[in-house]
């Protein structure tokens, strides 16, 4: 076990008579930033809070950097947390806010005033020390909230939905320059977050929580490419999910039954019977005139966004939605239009 090194050994949380975590095993490796992903109440928060030493485990071993913490508080745990309130002291300085945790270790004053000027500079903050955050945007005050924590130097750096207050395009940038921090640094990250497009863009690996244990862990391209439940397809990107049959699999092709139609998908697959096909939106393809193989459908609603357009599908297969580039005659509501895909697209998950 590495320094840095997150280590969760048949972890259990109960709160009475409820179960906030299954057990849990995980190991999150020294400089990587793995993000906990899920919908509200799945264990995700429960999770870093255990990290953390906010919350005691009820049952197995937490480990950090090889050393068993499972029974040390926050206190003594080389652990920094980034709060989704940023949780900033409005009557401080700038400066004064990152030095906080350095002033209560009772660091010496020229060695407290070297590390705040290094940690505003890691966050492109530097000269802001004398500011309050009353004075700054949300995205700088989420930067100053950063710099507290990296100041500290801890082994591992929590972020809770460090983005949650910002804006849309605000979120994009600040995501960026958080993901730039950490590999910079080198430091071994667990970042919480709802948002499926935050995950996927700052993630060395995902792990994707439902109903306090875990569905499925990967990377992003795993989890979007590879998808192990109809879950995990429908919650990490859009996905259209269509009942199939399974009807032959061997030598590296799987044959499918979907509305009286048979097709050959160049993949390999365990699955036997019933199945769900996963299209995405971008894998769908319209046509105007039926060609073998094709899904009649009709169109129900259509939304031109400039660089591609949008529809929803109703089809004997179920609702449809495909996204495809602009075209000089779109469909409009009401259309019949004849839907395809590429077979080396397609995904198949259990029914």
């Amino acid at each position: 076990m590495t320094k840095g090194s997150v280590r969760f050994e048949n972890v259990t949380k109960r709160y009475g008579a409820v179960m906030a975590l299954k057990p849990l095993t995980l190991e999150i490796q020294p400089g990587t930033l793995c993000t906990l992903l899920g919908p509200s109440g799945c264990g995700k928060t429960t999770t870093l809070r255990l990290i953390a030493g906010l919350e005691s485990a009820s049952e197995g071993r937490i480990l950090i950097g090889g050393e068993d913490v499972t029974h040390l508080s926050a206190t003594y745990r080389k652990v920094s947390m980034v709060f989704q309130s940023y949780a900033l002291f409005p009557h401080m300085s700038v400066a004064e806010n990152v030095a906080y945790g350095l002033t209560m270790r009772k660091l010496g004053k020229s060695e407290i005033r070297d590390r705040v000027e290094a940690g505003l500079e890691m966050v492109g903050l530097k000269g802001f020390g004398a500011r309050l955050p009353s004075e700054l945007s949300g995205g700088q005050q989420q930067r100053v909230a950063v710099a507290r924590a990296i100041v500290l130097e801890p082994e591992v750096l929590l972020l809770d939905e460090p983005l949650s207050n910002l804006d849309a395009k605000l979120r994009r940038h600040v995501r960026e320059e958080i993901r730039q921090i950490q590999q910079r640094l080198g430091l071994t990250a667990v970042y919480v977050t709802h948002d499926q497009e935050e995950a996927m863009a700052v993630s060395d690996r995902i792990i994707v929580m439902k109903n306090a244990e875990i569905a499925q862990a990967g990377t992003p391209h795993d989890l979007y490419e590879r998808p192990a439940s109809a879950f995990i397809a429908d919650f990490i990107g859009d996905a259209n999910l269509l009942a199939a049959e399974v009807t032959a699999s061997g030598a590296g092709e799987t044959r499918l039954r979907l509305l009286g139609q048979d097709y050959t998908l160049p993949l390999a697959s365990e699955l036997k019977g019933a199945a769900k096909m996963v299209l995405r939106p971008h894998q769908v393809q319209l046509r105007a005139e039926p060609q073998a193989g094709t899904i009649p459908a009709e169109v129900t609603y259509a939304a031109y966004l400039g660089n591609n357009v949008q529809y929803t599908l109703a089809s004997d297969a179920g609702e449809i939605f495909a996204i495809v580039p602009p075209s000089a005659h779109p469909f409009v509501k009401g259309d019949n239009v004849h839907v395809t895909w590429r077979a080396e697209d397609i995904r198949l998950v259990p029914a």
